[in-house]
């Protein structure tokens, strides 16, 4: 069982998430995820530096703490050839610490290029061939690829790491977790389902499975449920809309009902060690394995003291 730290780089600035990086690696944490956004969620956030120059700082700051993206779509705003490159030459910065995490993404992130938000039927073939580009690249030596979708023309990623990076897929239903078996190295989920888990193993797949736990840290309750509304509200309607709406204040107006209570249901809220138990406990019963808490809460040195403190060894022990 490892566990990990969700650096939000939609609420915080560039140089505060290496600090907070540094912090996690101080308080005990195996590994660190950080979001790869072009846009916040919602209009209190207000940041979304560039991940890539965020975990090089990281790499470079830091000696232990494995990092992760959590997670990048590797298509319409990038494309797979520059995920290869950029996913190569951070785990040879990090000496080896480094987990490609990938997703089909969200309109939020990638209609800014202008080239509009397919259905998801043709994100998903984008995806797989995404996928297939980025392996075929790391096998080294020049290379082509002409998809349905996406095409590489006689291209190669001349500095490879001795060990290539692991590619965790997303999977926010039982097809993507067939195709984290398949092309992936392992699972990454945002939710405690045991569905997932059985279709990625029912598929072939043997690797880690990443989930990210939603806490709160604050004095009080009610303080962290309020936090947690005000930066993680856009995460209750669901996926099916978390990838369709274009802008901030379009989250803002999706989830203009959520409200404080909803969230302290939803998330592990307040200082109390045994709520954050709870909360964990269904992700760990699921079967994952590598667990990224989240603290929506509004004390984050806070919380590193609490995780330090009992919290981190506390959620190992369930596992």
């Amino acid at each position: 069982m490892k566990i990990g730290y969700k650096l939000i780089a939609e609420a915080y600035g560039p140089t505060e998430m290496v600090r907070q990086c540094v912090l996690a690696e101080q308080a005990g944490f195996d590994f660190v995820e950080i979001s790869d956004h072009f846009h916040p969620w919602v209009s209190e956030q207000q940041h979304s530096g560039f991940a890539w120059s965020m975990l090089a700082a990281i790499a470079a700051r830091t000696e232990r703490i494995e990092l992760a993206t959590g997670v990048t779509c590797p298509m319409i705003r990038y494309h797979p050839a520059v995920i290869a490159q950029a996913a190569a030459t951070t785990q040879i910065l990090a000496e080896g610490r480094f987990t490609l995490g990938v997703g089909s993404g969200e309109r939020l992130n990638e209609h800014v290029v202008g080239q509009g938000w397919p259905p998801v039927h043709v994100r998903h073939r984008m995806f797989r061939e995404s996928l297939e580009i980025i392996r075929l690249l790391w096998q080294g030596g020049y290379q082509s690829y002409e998809g349905r979708h996406l095409t590489l023309e006689d291209a190669r990623v001349f500095d490879l790491p001795e060990e290539l990076p692991k590619i965790v897929v997303a999977a926010g239903g039982t097809r993507a977790a067939a195709l984290a078996a398949e092309l992936g190295d392992g699972l990454f989920v945002t939710e405690p389902s045991p569905d997932l888990v059985g279709a990625y193993r029912e598929h072939g797949g043997t690797g880690p499975r990443y989930a990210e736990v939603p806490l709160a840290y604050a004095g009080t309750v009610e303080e962290a449920a309020e936090s947690a509304r005000a930066l993680f509200r856009f995460g209750i309607p669901g996926w099916k809309v978390q990838a369709e709406l274009p802008n901030p204040v379009n989250f803002d107006a999706a989830t203009a009902l959520v409200t404080a209570d909803v969230m302290a249901e939803n998330f592990g809220c307040g200082p109390d060690t045994e709520r954050h138990l709870a909360v964990t406990k269904p992700f760990v019963d699921a079967g994952y394995d590598h667990l990224a808490l989240i603290n929506a809460g509004p004390d984050v040195d806070g919380f590193f003291d609490h995780a330090a403190n009992g919290l981190i060894e506390q959620v190992r022990k369930l596992g």
